[in-house]
C-alpha cells in the first residue's frame, strides 16, 4: 500500500505543475469513480447515493459524497487542503531583450525560496482564455509545454564573492528567466503567444489572455538507504491534497463526505477559489438545500461538522536545530503533526486536536505537535479562514518536512500511508 500511494503522489504531483492541472486531475480521478459533475447555476436535486463535484474558476474544487440524508444531525466531514505553490507568475508583456538575451518578465507568486530556482531547467504551465461565441464565456484550455524552455543563471562567484555570506535577491533585476539568444528581430513582443498558437495549431488573433506560471522540469523521486525519503516540489500541499483525494475515493461514511482544494493559500486565499470565500459555505448549503432540507438544517448541521486543514509543517532540520522550539520538535516519518498558535494563525486548540488525536489513535498512527518559536512567527493556512466563515469545529494538521517552499522539497514516505489511514478513519466517521 505504502509504495503505491508514494509512487501515485510523486506521479500526481509530476502531473500538475500549477493549481489548474491539480484541479484538472482531481476531477478525472473523481470522474473515473463515478462522481458527477455539478453546476452551481443550476438547481440541484440529491439524495442518498449521489456523488459528485463543483469547480470553481478552474483552480478550486469540493466533492461530496453522501451516504444520509440525516444532514441536520450526522453533518459534514470534510477534509480540505489547497492546490497552489509558490513560484513565478509570468507578466504581460514578458518579453525582455538585453543584448542577444531574450528572457522574460515575471513576478513572485507566494513565498518561494528563491536560490532554490536559480540553474534550474524550468517550463511553463497554466491556462489560457481564447475566444468564443459567448463574450462573457470565453473558451478555457489547460496548456503545459513540454519542453526545457528557461532557465534562471546565477552569477558566477567570481563575479560576487560575498553571496555565500548571503545576499539578497532582487524579484524584478536577479529572478528573470532566459529563453532565447536572438541578435536579430526574430523574437518579438508576441513570443508567449506564438508559443500557445504553436501549442493548441490555433491563430494568434484567437488568443485573449492567459495565467501561466514557471514549473521544475525535474521529476519527483525516493531516495535513501532505505529508500525512505521523498524529494519533489509542491508537497506542500499537493501532498495532503492527495492522500486527502485517495482516502476520500476510498471511504464509506455515515453523513456526508467532503473533500475540499481551495487555491490562492500562498497569497492569502482573497479569491473566488480561495478559503477567504463563500466557496465551501455556498456549496454545502446548496448541497442541504438539494436534498430537500431547511436552512435551519443546515445552521444545525454546522453544529455536527468536522474539518481537519491539512497543510505541511516542518520537521527539526538536522542542520539548523535551534530554528524549532525547544520543546515541541517534530519529526520527519514521525506521523502528522497538529499545528497550535496563540494568535490563532492555525484554527487547532484542545477540542479540536483532541477529535484528531482520537483519529489517529484510531488510525493506528503517532502524533506528533508543532508550535512556532516564541520568537518567530510562522504561516497560515486555509483552517483559521474557513472558520471565520463557517461555524465550525477545525483542527489544523500537516506531514513534517524539510524545505518548505523550496523548489524541491524533502517529505518522509512512511507519512504518506499515515495520513491516508487518518484521513479514512475522519470519512468513516
Amino acid at each position: 500500500m505504502e509504495q503505491n500511494l508514494v509512487k501515485g503522489l510523486i506521479d500526481f504531483i509530476d502531473d500538475s505543475p500549477c493549481s489548474y492541472f491539480a484541479v484538472k486531475n482531481i476531477k478525472d480521478e473523481l470522474e473515473n469513480k463515478g462522481f458527477k459533475k455539478y453546476d452551481l447555476s443550476e438547481k440541484l436535486d440529491l439524495s442518498v447515493g449521489d456523488k459528485g463535484y463543483f469547480v470553481t474558476n478552474d483552480s478550486g474544487i469540493i466533492a461530496f459524497n453522501i451516504f444520509s440524508n440525516d444532514v441536520e444531525n450526522k453533518g459534514f466531514k470534510i477534509a480540505g487542503s489547497h492546490t497552489d505553490s509558490p513560484g513565478f507568475r509570468i507578466k504581460s508583456n514578458p518579453v525582455m531583450k538585453n543584448g542577444n538575451n531574450v528572457k522574460l518578465n515575471t513576478e513572485v507568486y507566494g513565498g518561494p525560496i528563491l536560490s532554490t530556482w536559480f540553474d534550474r531547467v524550468l517550463s511553463i504551465a497554466g491556462r489560457v482564455a481564447l475566444k468564443s461565441e459567448d463574450v462573457f464565456n470565453p473558451e478555457i484550455r489547460l496548456i503545459n509545454v513540454d519542453r526545457d524552455l528557461l532557465l534562471i543563471p546565477n552569477l558566477a562567484i567570481h563575479m560576487n564573492r560575498e553571496i555565500n555570506k548571503g545576499f539578497e535577491y532582487n524579484a524584478q533585476k536577479h529572478t528573470l528567466p532566459l529563453i532565447s539568444l536572438d541578435s536579430t528581430s526574430e523574437v518579438d513582443k508576441e513570443l508567449i503567444e506564438k508559443l500557445i498558437s504553436e501549442e493548441f495549431d490555433i491563430s494568434l488573433d484567437d488568443i485573449l489572455d492567459y495565467d501561466l506560471y514557471l514549473h521544475d522540469r525535474e521529476k519527483g523521486k525516493t531516495f535513501g538507504l532505505k529508500d525512505e525519503f521523498i524529494s519533489v516540489g509542491r508537497q506542500d500541499n499537493l501532498s495532503m491534497a492527495y492522500t486527502s483525494l485517495r482516502a476520500f475515493l476510498d471511504s464509506k461514511g455515515q453523513g456526508i463526505n467532503i473533500f475540499l482544494c481551495n487555491d490562492n493559500e500562498e497569497v492569502g486565499s482573497r479569491t473566488i477559489q480561495g478559503a477567504d470565500s463563500s466557496m465551501l459555505s455556498d456549496a454545502l448549503e446548496r448541497i442541504t438545500l438539494g436534498l430537500g432540507k431547511s436552512r435551519e438544517e443546515f445552521l444545525r448541521s454546522l453544529e455536527n461538522t468536522f474539518l481537519i486543514s491539512g497543510d505541511m509543517a516542518h520537521a527539526v532540520h538536522p542542520n539548523f536545530e535551534d530554528a524549532a522550539d525547544p520543546t515541541n520538535r517534530p519529526k520527519l516519518g514521525g506521523g502528522p503533526v497538529i499545528k497550535y498558535a496563540a494568535n490563532k494563525s492555525y484554527t487547532s486548540d484542545a477540542y479540536s486536536a483532541s477529535v484528531f488525536k482520537n483519529l489517529c489513535h484510531e488510525a493506528g498512527v503517532e502524533v506528533q505537535e508543532f508550535h512556532n518559536r516564541s520568537d518567530k512567527s510562522g504561516g497560515s493556512t486555509i483552517g483559521p479562514i474557513t472558520s471565520t466563515h463557517l461555524q465550525i469545529r477545525a483542527v489544523d494538521i500537516g506531514g513534517a518536512m524539510l524545505g518548505m517552499h523550496s523548489i524541491r522539497e524533502l517529505g518522509a514516505v512512511s507519512d504518506v500511508e499515515d495520513f491516508y489511514k487518518v484521513f479514512s478513519e475522519l470519512y468513516k466517521g
